[in-house]
């Protein structure tokens, strides 16, 4: 009996040894797979370090340096700046909170928000329905295919603040080609960028124009990846062109048509250069979104708010993360894998 009660005792011991010392030996198991794995791969990840050293300083030092203006009371009287040979010091001081709840309580920031919200809706929807209808024709054979996908596709190579000053001349009141037409035609001038409504108008139409032909290449590809003898062996089954698209086509779209909305959503909700070209946000206030809001309180208000500007970056940032997160999870709900 004491045998018996002495083996156990020593076994019960040589257990909690054998368990103190797992994870020492885990742990040097783990350093040395680490190890085997930067020996094995070390090319990968000497070319890999490059890239992961331009984004950290481009995106990683810019976001975390707005993170923390956020959080103090900086504008152009207390940073530090350099006045001929004299230089100053920074003085503003950390205040915490306080930015987010001065900009949740502003009734502008969620007038910007609305506006946002519908532009970018209204952007995506139209461009997203366009491209869709300009994918399926010209996903057909038909004499001058090349010519019109090269002559769609154009609006996409031209730089982006070329098209938007082209389009200002066009919306120009007194002498824009568009009310030119018109006045041909005996309709009276539409005030495209002075008037509210037909302002917000005039930005939607540009930006969908700039979305579009990025759309139809997209959609178009995923097309022209659809098998065809899904299409033949549908037609003889006698379904119609609508019951083709509808169980065939948009099934077919699905993976494609996700990460172009997603994608397209991030660049809408952000495009500053349609706004601020076109219109500057106006007239008075009524096209200006979250992204010209902060570009004016950084460089346009007096003094400049840093700080400010830097909340709404970070607002902005939260709620497209937001945003992806849900969009994600929808996907995942419906067996999409993202």
């Amino acid at each position: 009996m004491a045998a018996d009660t002495s083996q156990s005792v020593a076994k019960a011991a040589g257990d909690a040894e054998s368990v103190a010392r797992g994870p020492r030996r885990t742990t040097a198991g783990n350093k040395r797979g680490l190890t085997r794995a930067l020996a094995t791969h070390w090319y990968a990840w000497a070319m890999v370090a490059p890239v992961v050293l331009v984004l950290g300083v481009i995106i990683g030092w810019p976001l975390v340096r707005g993170i923390y203006l956020s959080l103090t009371d900086a504008n152009e009287r207390n940073v530090a700046r350099t006045i001929g040979v004299r230089h100053i010091e920074a003085t503003y001081e950390f205040v915490g909170l306080d930015n987010y709840a001065a900009v949740l309580g502003d009734p502008v920031f969620w007038q910007r928000l609305v506006w946002t919200v519908l532009w970018t809706v209204a952007c995506v929807s139209i461009t997203f329905a366009l491209g869709l209808a300009l994918a399926t024709m010209l996903n057909r054979e038909f004499r001058g295919r090349a010519a019109y996908r090269m002559a769609l596709i154009l609006p996409w190579a031209v730089p982006g603040f070329v098209s938007v000053f082209a389009w200002r001349f066009l919306f120009n009141r007194d002498n824009g080609i568009l009310n030119k037409v018109l006045d041909g035609g005996g309709i009276a001038a539409v005030p495209w960028l002075d008037d509210p409504t037909w302002a917000k108008v005039s930005v939607i139409a540009v930006n969908v124009w700039l979305g579009v032909p990025f759309m139809m290449v997209a959609l178009l590809g995923g097309l022209q990846s659809i098998p065809g003898e899904l299409y033949e062996a549908a037609e003889m089954d006698g379904a119609g062109p609508w019951q083709r698209f509808r169980h065939i086509t948009l099934p077919g779209l699905r993976a494609v048509s996700m990460t172009v909305i997603l994608l397209s959503t991030i660049w809408t909700f952000n495009m500053f250069p349609v706004i601020f070209l076109l219109t500057r946000g106006g007239p008075g206030d009524s096209t200006e979104i979250l992204v010209t809001q902060a570009f004016r309180e950084a460089f346009i208000a007096s003094p400049r708010d840093f700080a400010g500007s830097a909340t709404w970056g970070v607002l902005i940032l939260a709620l497209l993360m937001i945003f992806a997160l849900v969009y994600r999870r929808s996907l995942r709900k419906q067996g999409e894998v993202w």
